[in-house]
């Protein structure tokens, strides 16, 4: 099974060549892999809840697939182990759109004469990226008074997840 490289390498916003074309030969990108984010909304979808605690993002930031959906099963967990799973509703709300490439190096015996060097190195696709702004909203988590507290709890272990500062704010929303 192949190695994930650290997240340090794809942190940084970069400009997307993620081309997608209908001829083959002018994409970018050959495919893009499947992202691992199971589900965007959880909990209770038809019920309105009183506030709405939000995971902003204090920097421009890369957060690949996996670690979204890993804060989100996290989420979850203590929402639902602590709220209930009809007191809560939470949401991702960024989608992972950019495509992550790797152009691997040869390692071995006689590598050098297979490998292509940097030509036309747009490399594999090996995962899916969101990019993310700074004051951006990353999770939502719509609950009542009594349960802000948990949704707090909750979102910390998510900032724990992802690879950027974040701060946690309540709103109380409007009816």
């Amino acid at each position: 099974m192949a190695k994930l490289r650290k997240a340090s390498c794809y942190r940084k916003i970069e400009r997307p060549y993620t081309r997608k074309s209908r001829k083959r030969e002018k994409s970018y990108v050959r495919g893009a892999p499947y992202s691992k984010i199971v589900k965007f909304d959880m909990g209770n979808t038809k019920r309105d809840f009183s506030y709405r605690v939000k995971l902003i993002s204090k920097d421009d930031v890369q957060v690949r697939h996996n670690a979204l959906e890993s804060s989100r099963v996290a989420v979850n967990r203590i929402l639902v182990r602590k709220a209930g799973k009809n007191n809560y509703y939470l949401k991702i709300r960024t989608y992972p759109h950019h495509v992550l490439r790797e152009n691997p190096i040869a390692a071995g015996a006689g590598a050098d004469r297979v490998q292509t060097g940097m030509a036309h190195s747009f490399g594999k696709p090996i995962g899916l990226a969101a990019q993310i702004n700074k004051g951006q909203e990353v999770l939502t988590v719509d609950v009542d008074e009594k349960h802000i507290k948990v949704a707090k709890e909750a979102l910390k272990q998510a900032i724990y997840k992802c690879p950027f500062k974040g701060k946690i704010e309540v709103d109380k929303k409007a009816k």
